[in-house]
């Protein structure tokens, strides 16, 4: 068996065991394994990684690497609420398993960054962890409650503009459809929201109106507060001239033209995909 196949087997035990368990939330291991302090700040990237992208790369490096301070730690994080129905088109085990490779090629990346040359023991562990909650307050809730980690313990939520716009959708908290069930969350914790100036989703200038309408209290009669506007920190994204890489573009890629892969998805990831060929309709599952 290949170490890529002994990977998803091993991520499908443990799999079938948390589905069958009561929990909602579970770390199923830690990048490198082995005692740590407990972290005062957990960096969470919430997504589907099908595949993890250089993308994703990015907007955890750039987090970790504004400052080397100790004890934080990064979760990722896949949401598994529809375990009753076949994964598609990579498998929960596939997709954990590349989390892992991901993760594998991230921490060398941190190593080489000046922030972390003098100070390679501040390099945060990283956690592959599961959920069954599909909501984001939810998750960040069963984050908290489980054991996991130390309370109190500050999450920062790493994502895309997109996502920022699904949390304050209205259409997501019934029957009330209004936000003030997000004041738990801001009160103890963070988003770090990377921009993406598109057709969909205006420029960069449209982008920052949205956190200033929150801060002036446009959104005060849906529920909202403004101060919740300081916890929310607006990053800059990939620059106009870098190639836009996403999961799907990988996943394209995979089966028209798997030499992009390169600068599609980290190495090791690249070379899962290349080996188990996940999208081309002749998996070796």
């Amino acid at each position: 068996m290949s170490s890529f196949q002994a990977l998803r087997t091993q991520y499908a035990s443990r799999l079938k065991a948390f589905t069958t368990s009561t929990k909602v939330f579970e770390v199923l291991t830690t990048i490198p394994s082995g005692p740590s302090a407990d972290p005062e700040t957990l960096y969470v990237l919430d997504s589907s990684f099908n595949p993890p992208t250089r993308a994703h790369l990015r907007i955890v490096s750039t987090a970790l690497l504004e400052n080397s301070r100790p004890r934080r730690r990064l979760l990722l994080l896949l949401a598994i609420h529809n375990a009753d129905k076949p994964s598609k088109p990579a498998s929960f085990e596939d997709r954990l398993a590349m989390m892992e490779l991901f993760a594998r090629d991230l921490r060398p990346q941190l190593a080489s960054a000046p922030a972390f040359e003098h100070a390679v023991e501040n390099i945060p562990l990283i956690d592959i962890g599961v959920t069954k909650k599909p909501y984001f307050i939810d998750k960040a809730a069963a984050i908290e409650a489980s054991d996991s980690y130390p309370t109190p313990m500050e999450q920062v939520h790493l994502m895309g503009y997109d996502t920022l716009i699904r949390i304050f959708d209205l259409k997501y908290y019934p029957p009330e459809h209004n936000l003030k069930s997000l004041a738990p969350l801001f009160s103890k914790h963070r988003l770090r929201v990377t921009m993406r100036p598109s057709d969909g989703w205006g420029g960069r200038e449209e982008q920052e109106e949205f956190l200033a309408a929150l801060a002036r209290g446009d959104r005060d009669s849906d529920g909202a507060r403004r101060e919740w506007a300081d916890r929310i920190q607006l990053v800059e994204g990939r620059r106009p001239t870098d190639q836009p890489v996403s999961s799907t573009r990988a996943r394209e890629a995979s089966q028209s033209a798997p030499q992009d892969l390169e600068w599609l998805v980290p190495e090791q990831v690249r070379q899962f995909l290349l080996s188990e060929h996940l999208y081309s309709g002749n998996s070796k599952v």
